[in-house]
């Protein structure tokens, strides 16, 4: 409990629970917080880039905080352009490939939180973004979002998808990003693919972390008390099959955190494990469990109270027979 008050997540409590909705509502309270995890851990990630790359003093503690004026954005958005133009004037045949930046932001690198200021930073490095890194609406965010903290997560996935980007002509990359194209490479040896195109002498990577890899991903395991545990079967370093499909998906370790690769991002493996393990379903569902419904404590649940957080759907937490 102490690593979701960490999250910044507090429990529910009081006097009026009961045994029984105090076990329900903890139940919840931790699918919340384990959906946060995630993003705590890219935040983490990214705080330490920015720091390495601009000698700043923040942590994930501090994240919004240090970046809610928009100066260091802007800041960077310039950084990210020069580096760019120095990219074009030393490879110009792959540039021609690449859609890269030309123009910087003005930037007022005084102003105060919450001021006007402050949303113009922040305005023009959205517009930076869209305009000159092509970044796509399902990855940005808005101004308030920053300043008001409306959505972190997007803030957050923004910033995560610009470094991505910037990689590609010689930035340096977060942890994140490295791991990508770790398993990028390791994906082309499989399939016979050539290694990428790319003139760039890449930085020394930090070193694979995979050596306790296997034992945290049983700690992971341990939670399923069922006879017949979902299974997670190692294929190679790094890599797993899951339940009872084909599906094969790279794992790796993001300091204390245990990381899957899905689709074209990440996920913490708690959190993956609670929407893809019947017995432990403690994410908000769309609908209720089709199969056993009697067996959903959540079921026929709806708004008005902690249980009814899902308007659509009740809260499902799947205790289906193995």
């Amino acid at each position: 409990m102490a690593e979701l008050r960490s999250l910044g997540v507090q429990p529910p409590s009081g006097p009026a629970l009961s045994k029984g909705s105090l076990l329900q509502s903890l139940r919840l309270w931790e699918a919340l917080a384990s959906g946060e995890q995630y993003l705590y851990a890219v935040k983490e990630d990214l705080a330490e880039w920015l720091k390495e790359l601009y000698d700043l003093d923040i942590e994930v503690g501090t994240f919004m905080e240090v970046l809610e004026t928009g100066a260091v954005l802007c800041s960077h958005a310039n950084n990210v352009t020069h580096v760019a133009g120095e990219f074009a004037r030393a490879c110009p045949g792959v540039a021609r490939h690449l859609r890269l930046p030309t123009a910087g932001v003005t930037c007022n690198l005084t102003a105060q939180p919450g001021t006007f200021q402050a949303r113009d930073n922040i305005s023009n490095f959205i517009q930076w973004c869209r305009k000159e890194m092509d970044i796509k609406d399902v990855l940005m965010f808005e101004t308030e979002d920053l300043v008001l903290r409306k959505n972190e997560k997007n803030f957050v996935l923004c910033l995560l998808e610009l470094a991505r980007r910037a990689a590609r002509f010689g930035m340096r990359a977060p942890t994140l990003v490295q791991m990508e194209e770790e398993i990028e490479e390791e994906l082309r040896q499989e399939l016979d693919l050539p290694p990428a195109d790319t003139p760039l002498a890449r930085p020394p990577r930090k070193p694979r972390d995979l050596h306790n890899l296997d034992q945290m991903v049983q700690r992971g395991m341990d939670r399923c008390t069922c006879p017949i545990q979902f299974p997670m079967i190692k294929i190679s370093e790094g890599k797993y099959r899951v339940g009872d499909s084909d599906t094969l998906i790279f794992v790796r370790i993001l300091r204390e955190h245990v990381m899957v690769r899905v689709g074209g991002g990440w996920d913490t493996l708690e959190h993956y494990l609670d929407k893809h393990d019947p017995c432990r379903c403690t994410s908000l569902c769309e609908s209720p469990c089709p199969q056993t419904p009697w067996l959903c404590p959540w079921a026929g649940v709806r708004g008005g109270s902690i249980m009814g957080f899902a308007a659509s759907g009740a809260i499902c937490r799947s205790g289906r027979p193995r």
